[in-house]
């Protein structure tokens, strides 16, 4: 089985916890951009995919589509429409993964222990987005 979903704005890393002191010791907690687009993601997958869930294992692969910055000349914009250019500043790779493949938990798949194989691209794009597709792989 195979889905293919868009999660439409400018796609967003997962931030590290956040802790702070209490009278009982330390609480980590989720930061709320995080919490929030964790949120997004799933309402994108139920929305565009239903409540299908996927078997492991499953092969991952993310495009994050990243705004092209109003300073570019046209040369260079061009370029970067053309996949010539690819996107190498913040977000990590690895951090885009983790939002997504974190998200997803329970909605997509059992845990994300089961992506077995995991391709993530940055590229620049007029319309900002992350575009996910999910594959059981047999």
């Amino acid at each position: 089985m195979k889905v293919a979903f868009i999660v439409d704005g400018e796609p967003k890393a997962k931030q590290r916890p956040r802790v702070v002191q209490t009278d009982h010791g330390s609480v980590a907690y989720t930061p709320r951009q995080t919490k929030n687009y964790e949120d997004w993601v799933k309402c994108c997958y139920i929305n565009q995919v239903g409540r299908i869930k996927l078997q492991a294992p499953i092969r991952a692969t993310i495009t994050g589509v990243f705004p092209i910055p109003k300073s570019t000349p046209k040369y260079k914009r061009a370029k970067m429409i053309a996949g010539e250019l690819l996107h190498t500043k913040k977000i990590d790779c690895d951090n885009l993964a983790k939002i997504i493949l974190d998200s997803l938990n329970k909605i997509a798949y059992d845990d994300d222990s089961g992506i077995s194989k995991l391709v993530v691209d940055k590229i620049y794009g007029e319309m900002p987005r992350v575009e996910i597709t999910l594959e059981e792989i047999r």
